[in-house]
């Protein structure tokens, strides 16, 4: 059994080692000493977005070549990288928003997966 801390600091070796640039992306509401609530985390602007989109764990770009009709240059793809441990039971409507997200993100060209083993990315 691997927790999704530890799939997560192997998921992330594994990225580096392929030239990727990923950041941990912590999502979550509070309430600050000033007394604002403050959103923080990738599409989470309001608790109702929050419900129904929930960004990956892990969050950045991989290199990406260009093919010759495109000049070839070198482009960064959005990259959104969800980790589950082998051990970790995430409730149906966490799970289904976490797809709608990796959906998004597939169908407007960033690549988004969920990974419990970092050969998986």
């Amino acid at each position: 059994m691997s927790s999704e801390s530890n799939v997560q600091s192997r998921v992330r070796l594994e990225a580096q080692s392929r030239g990727w640039r990923l950041w941990r992306n912590n999502r979550g509401a509070g309430q600050m000493a000033s007394g604002n609530h403050v959103r923080y985390g990738l599409a989470n602007d309001s608790k109702q977005l929050g419900d129904v989109l929930k960004s990956g764990d892990l969050i950045g770009w991989r290199p990406v070549v260009i093919t010759p009709d495109m000049v070839g240059k070198c482009l960064a793809q959005f990259v959104s990288v969800e980790c589950k441990g082998t051990d970790s039971r995430t409730d149906r409507g966490r799970l289904e928003a976490q797809q709608h997200w990796a959906d998004l993100v597939n169908r407007e060209g960033g690549y988004a997966v969920f990974v419990s083993e970092p050969e998986k990315l």
